[in-house]
């Protein structure tokens, strides 16, 4: 565990995991989930980690104990998540409602919150100590800290919920918390909204899907045993860099559209990339409130796609900022009810497959999913969210540094060659105050 400033070094003091079942009777039955849920790119445990200070208001209160007996009472009424994922014909995932409950594992830490620093953002070194993985199992953690706060986290298949998802279950939990005996927003299963049309046909172009070969062998494979997990950081200054690179006829940009082009633009550069060879970006696209399409208020299962736009790598890398900023609109504005009509039909055609990995970026906006806002009686987060990016898999999400700054966090995992070239290039592209970098660690 280190951190670029200082060595950040502490123990943790595990109790034996245990199983947190609903505290009233649920219905045992199958639940099948959606052909957007099941797809084989979400089939991995979402890592979340949210970190608490003191609350003098909270003296007495213990918070292992609160948080235990709350998931009990939520798990009532989510009582999916105390079931177990099973698999079916066509590889189709459905869960076995038996009331078995969510792991939950209770942990001292001989730290405190101002001890960690700037450690508490996405690839928080200490993260592995903080979150202990059970293997085959998603968990609930609590770990006390010696100033009086906490750290909550958890890791929950990724099929069972998007973030909005998983977060309207964690305010269920913390509405419970603080007395409540029923959510304010119940649940809403009716996974069969975002399933196949009878009969299944694919009407849109899905690049994010794509059987590609590496043909010029530059798309490098990213080793899970060999890649430099960092995080940067981007305030005020370095986003106005980069904003004034870009022409007024573009028209409105917003924060992540900016970054996120940016960051792959570099990526792409630092891979050495072939100039002939096609890259592409998949950005996460959250279908609720979209225009023409309805979801019902407290339906928490996944409802989002991530449309890839393509292009040969030297366009993307000898072309300005503004290229690659409108190859993520173009991608946005195509997002209609029959898109993710598409990629429901193109799972139960194709058998689920994996996205595109050769070449591919992912990055989904996490800004405004509201993890910050968890509050467990304590009050909110010093920093709440995702804990780290997967392998090609990037987010973006809010965060105010240890000097008072707010900005933008991007992790990232590359190679290590790559990730210092990568490093020479975002500094190269905003000379006016180069992006932060705030954690390094191999994983």
């Amino acid at each position: 565990m280190a951190s670029s400033s200082s060595p950040l070094v502490f123990s943790v003091k595990r109790c034996d995991p245990e199983f947190v079942r609903p505290t009233n009777p649920t219905p045992r039955e199958v639940k099948q989930l959606s052909d957007i849920d099941d797809q084989e790119g979400l089939r991995f445990q979402l890592p979340v980690i949210m970190f608490y200070p003191n609350n003098p208001l909270m003296k007495g209160k213990d918070p292992v104990k609160v948080i235990r007996e709350a998931l009990g009472k939520a798990l009532v009424y989510y009582y999916p998540f105390a079931g177990r994922l099973i698999e079916g014909n066509n590889r189709k995932l459905m869960v076995d409602c038996t009331g078995e409950g969510i792991l939950f594992i209770e942990a001292d830490a001989d730290t405190t919150l101002e001890n960690l620093g700037d450690a508490i953002q996405p690839m928080c070194p200490c993260f592995e100590e903080l979150l202990y993985d059970v293997p085959g199992s998603g968990e609930f953690l609590v770990t006390r800290l010696r100033c009086g706060g906490f750290i909550f986290a958890l890791r929950l298949n990724h099929t069972m919920s998007d973030a909005l998802g998983l977060i309207q279950f964690l305010n269920a939990i913390s509405e419970m918390a603080q007395g409540l005996s029923v959510p304010s927003l119940l649940p809403i299963w009716q996974r069969e909204l975002l399933n196949a049309r009878n009969p299944p046909q694919i009407t849109r172009i899905h690049h994010e899907y794509e059987e590609v070969t590496n043909s010029k062998g530059t798309l490098m494979a990213m080793d899970e045993n060999n890649l430099v997990h960092r995080s940067f950081f981007f305030g005020p200054k370095q986003i106005r860099a980069l904003r004034n690179r870009l022409p007024a006829s573009l028209g409105a940009c917003s924060t992540f559209e900016v970054l996120t082009a940016y960051v792959w633009r570099c990526r792409t550069i630092a891979f050495a990339v072939d100039p002939d060879e096609v890259v592409r970006i998949s950005c996460l696209i959250n279908m609720r409130g979209k225009h023409g399409f309805y979801l019902p208020p407290g339906y928490y299962g996944n409802a989002f796609v991530y449309p890839a736009s393509i292009t040969k790598a030297g366009m993307l890398c000898k072309n300005p900022l503004e290229y690659a900023i409108r190859l993520l609109k173009k991608a946005k504005a195509e997002m209609s009810q029959e898109y993710i009509k598409s990629v429901a039909d193109l799972m139960v055609i194709k058998g689920r497959p994996l996205f595109t990995q050769p070449g591919n970026y992912f990055v989904s906006d996490v800004t405004r999913a509201g993890f910050g806002e968890v509050n467990f009686g304590w009050g909110k987060p010093v920093y709440g969210g995702l804990a780290r990016a997967l392998s090609i898999i990037s987010f973006c999400t809010r965060f105010r540094n240890s000097k008072g700054e707010e900005g933008n966090v991007i992790p990232i995992c590359l190679p290590p060659p790559v990730m210092e070239r990568f490093e020479q290039e975002l500094k190269r592209m905003t000379k006016e105050a180069e992006p932060v970098r705030l954690i390094t660690s191999m994983l």
